[in-house]
């Protein structure tokens, strides 16, 4: 083998490893469960559900919209208090989880109240992952799945 073919075979091996570099970064793989809305008792209501990433990429939950509101944002809760954020982290095999006295999806200004047993159509939208649309299902006010 002369010096060109032998460098031409190290830079086909280089550039076949940068690029299986690049691609074993892969993508998330986003799945919702466990969403729910507890019936709202005012104008207002919150909404918690847990995003499943079983890929090896995260991702960001960025966005929020629904028919119900035309002011749908996503909150956080630290020490007992509640503000807005701007988004939230999906961890590369892990989750995030909205739930109640934790981070959570917040509507104002609802359009109508739903009632327990009706669903709510939420459309989450993420940084990288394709935007997925949920039926929240409404429970009593009381719902807290994670005191049963």
């Amino acid at each position: 083998m002369n010096h060109r073919t032998a460098l031409a075979c190290v830079l086909a091996l280089t550039t076949g490893l940068t690029l299986a570099g690049c691609s074993a970064e892969g993508e998330p793989e986003l799945k919702v469960v466990d969403a729910f809305m507890p019936q709202p008792v005012s104008d207002m209501a919150a909404a918690f559900l847990v995003v499943q990433n079983s890929g090896n990429a995260p991702d960001r939950l960025t966005s929020v919209s629904s028919p119900l509101s035309d002011d749908v944002t996503i909150h956080e809760t630290k020490n007992q208090k509640m503000r807005e954020v701007s988004s939230f982290e999906v961890p590369a095999g892990g989750e995030l989880d909205l739930e109640r006295g934790g981070n959570h999806i917040m509507f104002m200004k609802l359009k109508q109240k739903p009632r327990q047993g009706e669903k709510v159509s939420v459309e989450l939208h993420f940084e990288k992952a394709d935007p997925i649309t949920v039926d929240l299902p409404v429970k009593e006010t009381t719902h807290n799945p994670k005191k049963q």
